[in-house]
């Protein structure tokens, strides 16, 4: 099995005649359109009545630990961001003043 990446847009071809385009995606959900010819049969899983057991599976997700330590990566970013902003911010009253002496 062949695992790709694509950004919205992209797409895979299969054979000549079948285009597989990724068109983006929200939450759990992705979005694709599939270009094939008419004679071509195309059904997705749950319309075919057979719901056994699938063999593929959703990837793990990151660890509570790991969503916390990127949460907190951000907020501390962010922080910095905002205080040398306002740094920078000072820096140049104090240019403008001393320019107005």
């Amino acid at each position: 099995m062949l695992k790709l990446t694509l950004r919205p847009g992209e797409y895979i071809g299969i054979g000549e005649d079948i285009r597989v385009i990724f068109s983006g995606g929200s939450a759990n959900n992705i979005h694709l359109l599939i270009d094939a010819p008419r004679e071509v049969n195309i059904a997705r899983s749950s319309a075919g009545g057979n719901q056994g057991k699938t063999p593929y599976y959703k990837e793990a997700g990151i660890s509570d630990e790991a969503k916390r330590e990127i949460t907190q990566i951000i907020r501390r970013e962010r922080r910095e961001s905002r205080a040398g902003s306002k740094t920078a911010g000072s820096v140049a009253d104090a240019k403008r003043q001393a320019v107005q002496k």
